[in-house]
């Protein structure tokens, strides 16, 4: 199927290689006018752009459809390269071969202006740009146990996922047709047939345009269960009874990738049409992407928009792409940033020589729209990933203690200087070295993470988590009083009162006492975190399980 904004897509193909076809014999007037200039004499700034000139005209010829014109630029590049390397200036043979090269890219212009962009053969394949399934926070629990169906979705429903359930396959046949997005808890095991779970998602995968995502649940361990599940789409597969904290992982993972940040690409090339060539593809697969034309506007650029990736060509006017990418080294905080070149040069030396000055990938033009998808989404998650482990805890996925720390000294300058409130909750759980002594430090860690987990899915996405340390949590709540902060955690607290952990088949609960400190009453960081503290110990001294506010009284 074919949708509004893949035809949208097409048509800005058509836009571009329409653009590039009315553009080419100008592009090659101005490589006859530089040629002139080199006769007249030796320029060394005139030879190097016009080998500029001539390779874009090799990658933009096999980019926007035309392999022929490649060919007639590649082979005069080459001289050009030559003299530019060898610093010598061409003799009566060269010059005839260069006059030669120029006359063939000019026939070459002359029979293909007026040929219209659906001329070119630029194609890609549909299934590239196909959307995914868009985000959903609806979860179908498929179970004939009515009570455990419940019991389930109940749990589900503590964590904030929306649930439905339905306890005959019938129902949810018919619901999932209507709301295909939704995640599917499928048990296996009905009245009607002991594989009934299996065979029902395996005719609506077949029906769907988008495979669903499932996760099958059994009372069964064995492989015939768990080949059946997989050859029917399923993303999971538990045993009975489930083990809810390891359930809410995995539908996190699966939320996790729906809602992703899009990715911010910088794309810096001196061509406007390359430029909006590959910030298409890239948009069209769901990226955020900033252009710059001018290599001289890149500092901007970069504080504006602060990109995971930098896709960069290596032969730009000014400085080329080696150059830019030693200035980006040189700037605090895209040490890390990953720089991929994107250049049609296919010499080796080149390549290994701008990989050794700063780059991390080289992709030659032209590329395949799925292989630059490819090679840009591999990078950028790669570099989250590895920002990610120096902030964030390993075990909860929250901010750590030195990162919640400085973003809690920022926060509180830019309330102050906004005069706006702030609050500061500190959440420890009680008895945690209990719950460790008596369930196992396994279980404790998944007590950490489902508080984890219920403070970042309960809390606005401008509230700030940390693991503090230990058992403790830190919750930065920018524009809310000290009151309103404990309503917000109080609720919070009773959720997570509600919620049961599991450990070799025995069932527990947990609680956890919060100390709440405000900007109003404490106006620096080191007097709010103390008196956060001061308040956390209050709801200890208290009997623990309560929230309780410091107001500097």
């Amino acid at each position: 199927m074919i949708t509004k904004e893949h035809k949208e897509f097409q048509e800005r193909m058509r836009s571009l290689l329409a653009a590039f076809a009315q553009e080419l014999p100008q592009r090659i007037g101005e490589i006859e006018s530089l040629w002139s200039r080199l006769r007249a004499g030796w320029d060394t700034k005139a030879l190097q752009e016009m080998h500029r000139s001539v390779h874009h005209l090799v990658s933009n010829g096999k980019t926007f459809g035309y392999p022929e014109l490649s060919v007639e630029a590649r082979a005069l590049e080459q001289i050009l390269k030559r003299m530019l390397v060898e610093t010598i200036p061409a003799d009566d043979a060269l010059a005839n071969h260069i006059l030669q090269q120029i006359d063939a890219l000019k026939r070459f212009s002359n029979e293909h202006s007026s040929s219209s962009a659906d001329n070119a053969a630029v194609t890609h394949d549909e299934n590239t740009f196909l959307p995914d399934a868009p985000a959903s926070n609806l979860i179908f629990v498929v179970e004939a146990d009515i009570e455990a169906a419940q019991e389930l979705a109940l749990q589900l429903r503590y964590y904030g996922y929306e649930v439905e359930v339905f306890n005959h396959l019938d129902k949810f046949r018919a619901a999932i047709q209507q709301r295909p997005h939704a995640i599917i808890l499928m048990d296996i095991e009905f009245p009607e047939d002991e594989m009934g779970g299996i065979l029902i998602m395996e005719q609506i995968q077949k029906e769907l345009v988008c495979p669903a995502r499932v996760i099958f649940i059994s009372t069964h361990d064995d492989m015939a269960y768990r080949l059946g599940a997989v050859r029917t789409g399923g993303v999971a597969y538990f045993t009975k009874p489930i083990n809810s904290s390891e359930l809410i992982d995995q539908l996190d993972l699966i939320t996790a990738s729906q809602i992703q940040d899009p990715f911010r690409v910088l794309i810096v090339d001196d061509s406007p049409t390359i430029l909006s060539y590959h910030a298409t593809i890239l948009e069209q697969a769901g990226m955020l992407v900033k252009t710059v034309a001018e290599p001289m506007n890149l500092l901007r650029a970069l504080n504006d928009f602060n990109p995971d990736l930098i896709l960069m060509d290596l032969y730009m006017p000014g400085c080329n792409g080696v150059e830019l990418a030693r200035v980006i080294r040189q700037i605090d905080g895209f040490l890390s940033t990953p720089i991929v070149y994107l250049s049609s040069e296919n010499d080796f030396n080149t390549q290994a020589e701008a990989m050794s000055l700063c780059g991390d990938d080289f992709l030659v033009k032209p590329i395949d729209a799925a292989h630059l998808v490819s090679a840009v989404t591999m990078r950028a998650t790669r570099a989250r990933f590895l920002r990610s482990l120096m902030i964030h805890d390993g075990l909860t996925g929250l901010l750590n203690h030195t990162a919640i720390k400085e973003e809690l000294a920022r926060e509180v300058i830019r309330s102050s200087r906004l005069n706006s409130p702030l609050s500061l909750a500190m959440v420890d759980i009680d008895f945690f070295k209990k719950v460790n002594d008596t369930y196992g430090h396994a279980a404790g860690d998944r007590v950490l993470k489902s508080l984890a987990r219920l403070l970042k899915q309960r809390l606005r996405e401008t509230d700030i988590v940390g693991r503090y340390g230990g058992e403790e949590f830190a919750v930065i709540m920018n524009d809310t009083d000290a009151a309103s902060a404990a309503k917000v955690i109080d609720e919070i607290r009773t959720v997570f009162s509600r919620l049961l952990h599991l450990s070799h088949d025995k069932e527990f609960s947990v609680n956890f006492s919060c100390g709440i400190a405000d900007l109003a009453h404490f106006s620096d960081a080191v007097s709010l975190s103390e008196a956060a503290d001061k308040a956390l110990y209050q709801a200890k001294q208290r009997g623990r399980n309560k929230v309780v506010v410091n107001s500097g009284d």
